[in-house]
């Protein structure tokens, strides 16, 4: 190598690393495996109050989704849409009965979300969420957002069983 390049090079300021992708930055196009199955990010909303993300993920015709928040350790929760409904935002009760199985809530919150891609909300804005659990450890979550209720019912995963394989 030359002496011209090699000062070339030193002057030369290097290209910053790229950072690689979390799973709390992933975002539509990307790729992650949750309890061995891959799936491709379609969506995300974010609600950066309680540093929480929901990922639409799309396994072929399969749509899951991917609850991550972090707190003094992340958590993770794989959901499954389910129908129902509820009347009021103002009624929602303590205690849901669905297929013999009582879930007792957990946790309501509210906060402003930012989504994109392919979500249940195609706005962002002001989110109310109520958590519930069952006796035997499954979860089901509440949402509401612009008069329209969406229900999930889905279970913890393990932090070792979520993986990125491919940011975009």
């Amino acid at each position: 190598m030359s002496l011209l390049k090699r000062i070339k090079n030193l002057l030369t300021p290097s290209q910053p690393a790229v950072a690689e992708k979390s799973i709390l930055t992933l975002s539509p196009g990307d790729v992650c495996e949750v309890s061995l199955v891959t799936y491709k990010v379609t969506g995300r909303t974010n609600n950066r109050a309680r540093n929480a993300v929901v990922l639409t993920l799309q396994d072929g015709v399969d749509i899951r989704y991917l609850a991550i928040e972090e707190r003094e350790r992340t958590t993770y929760a794989l959901y499954s849409p389910i129908d129902g409904r509820l009347d009021s935002i103002d009624e929602v009760p303590t205690i849901l009965e669905l297929d013999d199985r009582s879930y007792h809530m957990e946790e309501q919150f509210s906060g402003l979300i930012a989504a994109s891609g392919k979500t249940p909300y195609m706005q962002g804005g002001e989110q109310h969420v109520w958590q519930y659990q069952s006796d035997d450890m499954k979860l089901l979550r509440v949402e509401w957002q612009n008069g329209r209720f969406m229900l999930y019912e889905g279970e913890s995963v393990l932090p070792a069983d979520v993986r990125v394989l491919r940011g975009g």
